[in-house]
């Protein structure tokens, strides 16, 4: 991913937009929504799903642009996730029908291109459960948005 994020410096641009919607890949997967209240705040709602469960995660982010390399910003933030699950695959625990809540951080880098109203991000996200299976577990994952300005 990295070798294609170096490829991609030359057509990127600054994060010039307002609202992205898009998919997530990765822990955990699902829809991603992002969008800036001022030039360099955001927060983001991912509605994910997968064993057997739907989770939603809230967070609040600080972009920082990278001078050297026009379109790239680095980004960090904090915010909660509250999950459910049916299944006993879960990651979080071996039972059926459970609820977990929890804080979770995020650190990551996104592009935006310049000619087209993209942008991916890549990220990582350390969780801490308080709820049903106290815990830490580090997730993380791929984002494509399409952006309105």
């Amino acid at each position: 991913m990295t070798v294609c994020f170096v490829g991609l410096v030359g057509t990127v641009h600054g994060q010039n937009y307002k609202t992205g919607v898009g998919l997530r890949l990765g822990s955990p997967t699902g829809i991603t929504v992002k969008h800036f209240f001022a030039s360099k705040s955001a927060v983001e709602g991912m509605l994910s799903f997968g064993w057997g469960g739907l989770g939603l995660t809230g967070l609040y982010e600080l972009h920082n642009d990278i001078a050297e390399v026009p379109g790239l910003t680095w980004y960090y933030g904090i915010g909660a996730h509250l999950a459910t699950s049916t299944s006993k695959s879960n990651p979080w625990g071996d039972r059926d029908n459970s609820i977990y809540l929890g804080a979770d951080g995020i650190i990551g880098l996104e592009y935006t291109f310049k000619e087209a109203p993209v942008t991916i991000g890549l990220d990582a996200m350390p969780i801490v459960n308080l709820v049903e299976r106290p815990g830490v577990w580090l997730q993380g994952g791929i984002s494509f948005r399409y952006n309105f300005r």
